[in-house]
Parts: structure tokens; sequence; C-alpha cells
């Protein structure tokens, strides 16, 4: 079974790792660990469920702190080319990841950052699992034209519109599909394009009160979503955005 389009990995870079290590694990419930990958501090988040995510300190004033999510795809340099083609800017180049895969770092037509990893057979992993807490389960893409984000995404990953619904005024929210499976929405947001990416929860206001006592700042939530799930967003201490969805 192919696995393209479907995210498999999520990662933060942060400008204190050992700030954020504290904080996530408060919050979310992640153990860490060190991954020794030559060269760099690499750190590993995982849950009783298997791993989750990893973190890296930014390196640079222009790196900003945030989080990012990677897709699955069939072929990295393909994939990479084709987003180029589709109007993508291309930030790092197609380069393997020892006992990982190969990944390349773009930037959509719209501005946002997003990331590709071709795994290695049997790489996939369980990072995204919308049936399991503290690990990955929505991504959100707010940009000026949310109709063109989806028609990008569309031709790239396969991602389809399984549906539309108002939220508000003036706001339209398109949730997409990857093989089927819901796992994100596109809407409308004057500024600069931004994906947010949403960690599962079992309790929402449990979720706010770790947030605010470990150092946090809630943005927004919690609010009830079509469905019945709630969603809260958030700064970590260090300013990175994320989301998290679940019962209230």
């Amino acid at each position: 079974m192919s696995h393209h389009g479907m995210p498999c990995w999520y990662e933060l870079a942060s400008s204190d790792t050992a700030a954020a290590q504290q904080f996530y694990t408060a919050v979310l419930g992640w153990g860490w660990t060190n991954s020794n990958t030559p060269g760099m501090e690499y750190l590993m988040a995982s849950t009783a469920t298997g791993m989750v995510a990893g973190m890296m300190k930014v390196e640079s004033p222009e790196q900003p702190v945030a989080w990012s999510f990677y897709t699955a795809v069939d072929d990295c340099d393909a994939t990479a080319a084709k987003a180029q083609s589709l109007g993508a800017k291309l930030i790092v180049p197609p380069a393997d990841i020892p006992g990982t895969g190969r990944f390349a770092v773009l930037i959509d037509p719209q501005g946002a950052g997003f990331a590709i990893l071709q795994p290695l057979p049997g790489g996939q992993g369980g990072a995204f699992d919308q049936k399991q807490t503290g690990h990955g389960n929505w991504h959100d893409h707010a940009s000026p034209d949310a109709k063109a984000a989806a028609t990008f995404y569309g031709a790239l990953f396969g991602w389809t519109v399984s549906r539309s619904m108002p939220m508000g005024p003036t706001m339209t929210y398109h949730v997409f599909a990857a093989n089927g499976q819901d796992i994100g929405g596109f809407f409308d947001q004057p500024g600069p394009a931004a994906w947010c990416v949403y960690f599962g929860t079992s309790s929402a206001a449990a979720t706010i009160a770790a947030i605010t006592k470990a150092g946090g700042h809630v943005l927004h939530g919690p609010a009830e979503v079509p469905g019945g799930a709630f969603i809260v967003q958030a700064h970590d201490p260090q300013g990175a955005r994320f989301a998290v969805v679940g019962p209230a």
C-alpha cells in the first residue's frame, strides 16, 4: 500500500530544546530520547504507543521557531520537482537521512513551509494517528487563497476536499482528505500563509490548564468543532504555535 500523501512525522525547531522538552512532557505526556545524530542534536518524542515527533535547535535568526510536518511520498525527487513545477520553492534539496529515508523542504505557492519524506520500506511509522492521544491528529492551512492552496496540494499529494463548511459570516473551512481519511482543512486568512499542527488530547480543559501552568499561552479555545470535539490553539513558551483536539 502506498502512503503517498499521508502525514508521517512532526518536527519542532525550538530556541530552547531543554525547556521545550519539559513543556511538551507536561502538556502532551511525551518522553524524550536523543537520536545521537552525528553533527547535531536531534531529540525524539514518543508516547507509550510510539514515536511522534522530532526536535532540533534553530541554527540561525532566519530560521523560525515553529512546528512543521512531513508528508510521505513515493518518490522524494520526483515530488520535489513536481512541487516546483506547480509554483513551490525548494528550500532544502532532496537528501538522505540515514536509517530513515529521503526528504526535502519547500515553500508552497501561498508561502507556507512544508516537508516531504520518502520513507525507507516499512518506515511510515505511526506519528499520525487520530485514535491515539499525543499523536498528530489534524493539519490547518491558513492563507489568503484557500482554494488555490487546495488545488496545489491536490495536484501534489492527491488530497481532495471532502466538504466545505461556513465558519462564521466571512470564513469557509474546506476539509481535505488523504486516501479517504479527513486529515485537515484549508481556510482563508489575511497575512502570511502557515500550517498549524494538531495533536490528540484526552481533555481540552486539562490541556489548557497544563499549557498555562507550564508557561505557554492559549490563543484560542476551547472551541467546539463539527463532530463534537474541542480544539485549543496555543503558543509554547518559545513561541511555536501548535494545537490540540479532543473531548472537552
